[in-house]
């Protein structure tokens, strides 16, 4: 097996792909990557059994076919301390030794044979196909991860339900106590009705690596695994067992109390304000009073308070309510519009955060959160 390849190439598809590699490891061999040489290209694939990323690297040259698996964290430390060149690879697949030859100098290194590598096919049997596009995935993997929760009893809820329909498609995320709902109009199912949940790593791993363009991707996925194809880059995850709750139940239809306010002031003022809260329960207190808003926290153990009031556009009764200040202040990063509106219908129901002005009319985002005991 010889081949030649640019390191800043090698370097950048194997820094995307290495990503997969946990921090422990099921099996020892799943801490290298997995090399194939074939076809005048390099593939470099990383798995964690669950999760497989695999990059297609054009190569200078190709001598010699074959197939190694080395060390990720050894390949990596060397590329990355290469400036760009070429560096021809020599593998002697009998011995498993790895020569690395650059302009200055060789280095040597040991590999391990693939044949104990696992890697996982693509979706077998009927799937469900279809094509969209980078930027448009990327946009709801952005919008609804951090909603997604950490619960090792309910592993449906560490995922993104996509749901695909011939009007639109819709990213939820939820933890029981936030909740995103994000629509995009200018994509569309041509089979009918189909719902994905992925899971939170392979969707973290598209976030790093899918672009903002309109690339085509390239998705087929059954009810046990998903594949996603674009560019240089296969991604084929195992898919979470269950079925996502029922979203729609929990959002409130009539909210007669909305509040219009500037995102930037209100972010601002519940950091200030949130400093004084409890540590134990991050309870922020919203006392809206006419046309204005006032914001305040306070822990008793430490006999500390503090308050500030904004002026907002509202119109409507009396409303005192509470929420989890650091849910209020990810919720408000995560929405792009410089007004946010805040409905409402009493303090025991979910208050709803919705951009103000909407720029892309392809787009409808809706936030919801839990409200606490003030």
């Amino acid at each position: 097996m010889k081949f030649v390849v640019s390191s800043n190439a090698m370097l950048t598809r194997l820094q995307a792909v290495s990503k997969v590699i946990g921090g422990k490891s099921v099996q020892p061999i799943l801490d290298n990557i997995l090399l194939v040489a074939a076809n005048g290209s390099l593939y470099a694939t990383a798995s964690d059994k669950e999760t497989t990323m695999e990059a297609k690297i054009e190569l200078d040259n190709l001598e010699e076919e074959g197939r190694i698996t080395i060390p990720a964290k050894i390949l990596l430390d060397m590329l990355k301390e290469f400036p760009e060149q070429p560096l021809t690879f020599d593998i002697n697949e009998s011995t498993h030794e790895v020569k690395i030859i650059s302009e200055k100098g060789e280095f040597s290194v040991r590999g391990e044979s693939e044949e104990d590598y696992p890697v996982q096919g693509t979706p077998e049997g009927e799937n469900t196909s279809f094509s969209t596009k980078c930027g448009l995935m990327l946009d709801g993997i952005v919008k609804s991860i951090f909603a997604t929760a950490n619960d090792d009893l309910r592993p449906v809820m560490n995922c993104i339900l996509i749901e695909m329909n011939e009007d639109n498609f819709t990213f939820v995320a939820s933890d029981a106590h936030k909740l995103v709902r994000y629509k995009r109009f200018d994509a569309k199912s041509d089979g009918g009705q189909h719902a994905l949940i992925l899971p939170k790593k392979p969707a973290l791993m598209l976030k790093n690596i899918l672009p903002k363009d309109d690339a085509d991707l390239e998705i087929s996925f059954n009810e046990k695994m998903a594949c996603f194809v674009f560019g240089d880059y296969k991604m084929t995850s195992t898919l979470v067992e269950g079925r996502f709750p029922n979203y729609n139940s929990v959002i409130p239809q009539n909210n007669p109390k909305k509040i219009i306010i500037e995102k930037k002031e209100l972010y601002n003022s519940l950091r200030r304000v949130s400093v004084m809260a409890n540590q134990a329960s991050n309870l922020v207190k919203f006392d809206l009073v006419g046309g204005q808003l006032t914001i305040s926290a306070q822990d008793v153990d430490y006999s500390m308070s503090g308050h500030e009031t904004l002026t907002c556009q509202y119109e409507g009764e009396d409303i005192a309510i509470g929420f989890k200040s650091p849910f209020v202040l990810e919720i408000l990063s995560n929405i792009e519009s410089e007004n946010v509106v805040l409905e409402l219908s009493d303090p025991t129901r979910p208050g709803l955060f919705l951009p103000f002005e909407n720029e892309d009319k392809d787009e409808d985002l809706l936030m919801l959160l839990m409200p606490m005991m003030v």
